[in-house]
């Protein structure tokens, strides 16, 4: 079927965006642009042409990031390059946060205003900008400039946090963490100084603006195995990764082979780090048995869990371990090619990784005979544009895929049809870098540190109101308590009102909870989990009402909308909490209370993905505490 895209021809500037990653039109009808779908087809053939439509991210990407949003030529120019249906490629567009259909400023300041940040004053940074700059979303007087709030930025250790994104010929994303008014508005005026609509040359450095005060405070300590050379080793710099140790792992997996490797991963017990737990090495060996082929492997490294930055730190600092991580998977599994699914709020990351490969690239630790091997494993570095369920590894999958990122139904699982329907091995970057150690020191000395059921070490999120947030790194069993204290406790004497483990998707435990091991186990047996490692404290000044109307407006607004227990129980939950505290209940507030757990419980159970199921999670366990939360408004 021929599909007619009627739109104005895209500008030059918009054409060289889309070209750059497309590649130059296949040379047909005058014009190029003009040319049908069909034609497109015939020049590539078709089989070909469907094959690129995983190109749709990538190519809304360079228009998002050359001219500031994407106007109807540009989705249509698109469209007619990869022969997308212009109804699908359009609601790819609209589905992630960060691109735009209608107009606006090329200079944008995204200011967090999720749960850590707003500890940390966030709110009042969004009403001096609003007082600045008018309401969130509103242009500048010259068009050049806006601000609007955000979902967690990952920045949550030196809070409150923005992103400022730059449109144009060179464009810029740089996270500003610690953010005040001042910064944030000096930036967006610096930039408006400085670019026409269509050029941007802020003279701002990319990436991330970083707070002076270090986010790893344990860096040099000894015995540490995933931070070991976090704050110590160039993370820019190939030859001072090998020199520290890097490499290692990769040269052990090539000598005791795939088998091996794998056998290696599972008696070491890893299981997943993001939060369900699996065991990494039958993962792995399920892949490396499939029949089907290729296999791919996927490292999840969307980071959007608020309270979450773990990943975002190793990759940061400690980049070449990912990429050698995941070579050993692609070499284990059987796979010759890996994707790393980056969030597009890490400029500096994004960076880093890319540094990463291209060293590696050229060294050759990557490409067609690594190390003279023979083996082929290549890794392309794919960034997502806002969204919180694409941390789902189907609509992960979906995402890169250029689709909506909306999850599958399971089974069938990754391992038999993942990415392009064939099988696939993802992990997170925790889960990733903990295979380094095991391959160089060996699954029994790996085994030797934590729990039975728990094994190795965890990095954990530390933010909210302790003295020193930030990450760290304990063996497993290590109380709650002692991990608070090994952050410097509750600064000014106050008194822990409650604490977050596992972040919006987590659990509340109240101070009696302290002398908990931080094991999967441990958690379990109170009715919590690890999660993705948060570990949010709130003091006794914190008004946890709010708290928690914050994370049901999260889980409302991050909804991928695709089953109707997620997307319709999300807002009823959020319009429920509101009206309790806002004092004016539809009924009693037993009755209402009874309605929130009725919601919760068809989330829990009918929902396709995690998000739906762990919607209410937070908020069930705060009003499970007496005393902890009086919704009830006086």
């Amino acid at each position: 079927m021929d599909l007619h895209v009627v739109a104005p021809r895209p500008s030059p500037a918009e054409r060289d965006a889309v070209d750059a990653v497309l590649g130059p039109p296949v040379a047909g009808r005058a014009g190029g642009d003009r040319r049908s779908p069909a034609e497109e087809h015939a020049a590539r053939g078709g089989h070909e042409a469907r094959a690129r439509r995983h190109l749709l991210l990538p190519a809304l990407h360079a228009v998002q990031a050359r001219i500031g949003w994407i106007s109807e030529p540009a989705l249509g120019y698109i469209c007619r390059r990869l022969t997308v249906p212009p109804a699908e490629a359009y609601g790819v567009a609209t589905f992630y946060s960060l691109f735009s259909t209608t107009p606006q400023p090329p200079a944008v300041a995204h200011v967090c205003d999720d749960i850590a940040c707003r500890l940390a004053g966030a709110e009042a940074v969004c009403t001096d900008l609003e007082r600045a700059l008018g309401p969130a979303g509103s242009a500048s007087r010259d068009g050049r400039t806006t601000w609007r709030r955000s979902s967690c930025l990952g920045q949550c250790e030196r809070a409150p946090a923005a992103l400022l994104t730059v449109a144009g010929e060179q464009p810029l994303s740089v996270a500003i963490a610690p953010a005040d008014a001042g910064t944030i508005l000096n930036r967006l005026e610096h930039a408006a100084t400085n670019i026409p609509l269509d050029h941007a040359a802020t003279g701002m450095t990319r990436g991330t603006e970083a707070a002076t005060a270090p986010t790893i405070p344990q860096v040099g300590q000894s015995g540490l195995r995933l931070l070991a050379r976090v704050g110590t080793v160039d993370p820019t710099s190939l030859e001072a990764y090998r020199t520290a140790g890097g490499y290692r792992a990769l040269e052990r997996a090539l000598a005791i082979g795939p088998d091996r490797t794998i056998a290696e991963v599972t008696a070491a017990r890893l299981v997943g780090r993001g939060g369900a737990a699996f065991p990494t090495g039958r993962k792995w060996a399920a892949v490396a048995a499939a029949p089907a082929r290729p296999h791919f492997v996927v490292c999840n490294a969307d980071e959007s869990e608020p309270g979450t930055f773990k990943d975002r730190v190793l990759m940061e600092a400690d980049p070449f371990a990912v990429v050698e991580a995941m070579t050993i998977e692609g070499f284990a599994t059987g796979a010759e090619r890996g994707f790393l699914y980056l969030r597009a709020e890490y400029p500096l990351v994004a960076e880093r990784l890319a540094n990463a490969i291209t060293q590696t690239r050229a060294a050759g630790l990557l490409g067609p005979d690594i190390l003279g091997s023979g083996l082929a494993f290549e890794i392309e570095l794919r960034r997502g544009a806002g969204a919180y369920v694409c941390g789902e590894e189907t609509a992960l999958f979906n995402s890169i895929e250029g689709r909506r990122g909306e999850p599958r139904n399971k089974p069938p699982f990754p391992v038999e049809r993942g990415l392009f329907g064939k099988p696939t091995a993802i992990n997170n970057v925790e889960t990733l870098a903990n295979v380094l150690p095991i391959l160089v020191d060996g699954a029994a000395a790996y085994a030797a540190t934590g729990t039975e059921g728990s094994t190795g070490t965890k990095l954990f999120c530390l933010s909210g109101h302790v003295a020193r947030p930030g990450l760290y790194e304990v063996p497993f069993g290590t109380t709650l308590g002692e991990l608070i204290e090994l952050a410097g406790g509750v600064p000014g004497g106050r008194s822990i009102q409650a604490i977050l483990l596992g972040g919006a998707a987590g659990t509340f435990v109240g101070p009696d909870r302290l002398d908990t091991p931080l094991t999967f186990e441990g958690t379990r047996a109170i009715g919590a989990s690890l999660g993705s490692g948060v570990v949010m404290v709130f003091d006794e000044t914190t008004n946890l009402v709010e708290i928690l109307l914050r994370i049901a407006a999260f889980f409302r607004d991050e909804s991928c909308g695709q089953c109707v227990p997620c997307r319709v129980g999300t807002v009823r939950q959020e319009e429920l909490l509101r009206r309790l505290a806002e004092g004016r209940p539809h009924g009693t507030p037993a009755d209402e209370l009874a309605l929130l757990a009725e919601i919760a419980r068809a989330m829990r159970d009918a929902s396709i993905c995690g998000l739906g199921q762990t919607a209410s999670s937070a908020i069930e366990s705060a009003l499970r505490q007496p005393g902890l939360v009086n919704l009830v408004s006086q």
